[in-house]
């Protein structure tokens, strides 16, 4: 059974920086790609960036792009997501995804619990 945790949520104040880890387990991480979208109070779940199996492709929502960056470590089975120059609109619960395949598509199949990011204005 595929499992992702997240860490790396909390709360701080707009201009700050996080950075989000998501451990995976149950499979071969290295052989798919990984994800992260976000859900903010109200809204729809919403897709925020996307890496390759062998972290030379990413792509990313117009929203983040330039402000954050997805990188994997597949030796540790890790995907991280650098957020830098947050805004209040960050703010979100993220959550972390893999798909069924080694390159980005808009298939994802298993999802972790989700961490909570508060950016405060």
């Amino acid at each position: 059974q595929v499992q992702l945790v997240e860490s790396g949520g909390g709360l701080v104040q707009a201009g700050g920086s996080l950075r989000l880890s998501c451990a995976a387990s149950g499979r071969t991480f290295s052989s798919y790609v990984m994800g992260w979208f976000r859900q903010a109070p109200g809204k729809e779940r919403e897709f925020v960036a996307a890496i390759n199996w062998t972290g030379g492709r990413t792509y990313y929502a117009d929203s983040v792009k330039g402000r954050f960056t997805i990188s994997r470590d597949n030796a540790k089975n890790t995907v991280y997501l650098q957020m830098n120059s947050l805004k209040p609109e960050d703010t979100a619960v993220y959550f972390c995804t893999t798909g069924p395949s080694p390159e980005i598509t808009n298939r994802w199949n298993y999802w972790g619990q989700g961490t909570q990011v508060t950016v405060s204005s």
